[in-house]
């Protein structure tokens, strides 16, 4: 009699189970946090007390204000990971006042680092506060509370022993929503397994999980692809589309918001899909799919490539997906590097030109 483990069990019937998801890093595009400032610390009351003294004056010192907190846009932060874990953040408390005019210390600031391209939106009210657009820019989304005046403060020549001290102001909080309006230059899309994954590990310095099942990737992978030794931009591994993503189907409206927020696009065809479908077909439904989510993804720049051409049906596809289109196709290997040149140098083309139709006139 032999004894098989149960875990055994999905191998033995020919299933294939995924990998542990445990080490992988996820990418994060929305988050919700409440920012709460620090509190200003109160003024004190006192008066001198010494020696050879009988007549001593007020010496409260004033509050400390409380400390901010700050939303900062860095270039090297691609993702809101980092918040996703973390519901509130506060800043510091400003010290209380102390006699012998000693002001209490200010508040620490808190400061929070955001990718470049973050729009900061009003939880409650839902309108956007500020876009933190470029690298460096910054503003206080939560004021510290103003410090108390201490007694010192209110002596004047008709009033030279005050007892009037004020308490700390309150810091401001709020909720706010953190959403990326831009995660990349350029958006790798397509079906799933067409090699998306495997050409942004060639492309950059990026190690995506890559597998032959559908759906290894779950949230949008972020690469740096080098052009030459001034010229790089951002490749997003878009997860792949599937019929009906535009309703919801799955995890589609996700996955279009990421798409969305990339710049050009990057539409990969594999030409003998694992599950027997026509590429042409899975072609025209990716298409069918983002003018069904929104009109402007349809007219999105688009670089066309057929994946895998080392396949012998590579060949064919690639003419029939020409005569379709009516422009110019690449077919591209990421297993033997063919072609990867060419896709790059087309890349930083469509860019130009899209940089150059922005630009005012």
């Amino acid at each position: 009699m032999s004894f098989f483990c149960a875990g055994s069990l999905p191998n033995l019937l020919g299933f294939h189970r995924p990998p542990a998801d445990r080490h992988r890093a996820m990418f994060v595009d929305r988050v919700e946090i409440e920012v709460v400032a620090g509190k200003g610390g109160d003024g004190c009351l006192s008066f001198r007390r010494e020696k050879y003294v009988p007549r001593g004056g007020p010496d409260g010192g004033n509050g400390g204000d409380g400390g901010s907190v700050i939303l900062q846009a860095e270039n090297g932060v691609n993702s809101l990971v980092a918040l996703a874990h973390r519901k509130q953040w506060k800043a510091g408390r400003g010290t209380h006042g102390m006699g012998a005019n000693r002001h209490g210390k200010r508040g620490e600031n808190r400061t929070i680092k955001v990718p470049p391209g973050t729009v900061v939106i009003d939880r409650e009210n839902q309108f956007v506060i500020r876009d933190l657009a470029t690298d460096g820019e910054m503003f206080i989304v939560a004021k510290g509370g103003r410090g108390g005046w201490g007694n010192a403060h209110f002596k004047s020549s008709t009033n030279q022993a005050p007892r009037e001290k004020t308490p700390g102001g309150i810091g401001e909080q709020r909720r706010i929503i953190l959403e990326l309006k831009v995660i990349a230059d350029v958006g790798l899309i397509g079906k799933p397994n067409a090699g998306k994954s495997t050409l942004l590990s060639r492309l950059s310095r990026a190690r995506p999980e890559i597998a032959d099942y559908p759906f290894t990737t779950k949230f949008p992978n972020l690469g740096q692809v080098q052009v030459d030794i001034s010229r790089d931009f951002i490749l997003a591994d878009i997860p792949g589309l599937i019929e009906g993503a535009h309703s919801g189907v799955g995890l589609g409206h996700e996955f279009l918001k990421h798409i969305e927020r990339a710049g050009i696009l990057v539409h990969l065809v594999e030409p003998a899909p694992i599950d027997g479908s026509d590429p042409l077909e899975n072609y025209r439904s990716i298409r069918e799919e983002l003018r069904l989510y929104k009109d402007s993804l349809e007219h999105r720049p688009e670089v066309l490539a057929v994946t895998k051409c080392e396949l012998p049906e590579a060949q064919e596809i690639h003419t029939q997906l020409q005569e379709e289109v009516g422009h110019p196709v690449l077919l591209i290997s990421s297993a033997t590097g063919q072609g990867l040149a060419e896709l790059k140098q087309q890349i930083v083309r469509e860019l130009d030109q899209s940089k150059n139709e922005d630009a005012p006139r």
